[in-house]
């Protein structure tokens, strides 16, 4: 019978530079029992067809800029995360929120 050895470690990225950085000011969210979807778009400012083409469709498209599976596991520690640092950043830049209105 084998014996388990407990191990700590911490994960940290190995960024060796050559990843590209994407720019995405939208986020798309869809689950499946299993996981969590998140649909990182651009959303540029529109021109006048694009708004004249969203009074008729209602619909305005945006470039994916990139689309990453999690498991359902990982959500609540990502949602933790995600809140540690937007109030890190209230303290570091004043506030509690990032400013409202279009980030475009």
């Amino acid at each position: 019978m084998s014996e388990r050895t407990q191990i700590n470690f911490s994960i940290v990225p190995d960024e060796r530079g050559d990843e590209p950085r994407v720019y995405a000011n939208y986020c798309a969210v869809a689950h499946t029992p299993f996981d969590f979807t998140l649909t990182f778009c651009e959303v540029m400012p529109l021109s006048e067809r694009s708004i004249e083409e969203a009074k008729t469709e209602q619909v305005v498209r945006a470039p994916v800029r990139a689309k990453v599976v999690v498991p359902v596991q990982l959500v609540p520690n990502l949602i933790n995360a995600l809140k540690e640092h937007l109030r890190v950043y209230g303290e570091s830049y004043g506030g509690g929120q990032p400013p409202k209105g279009p980030v475009h």
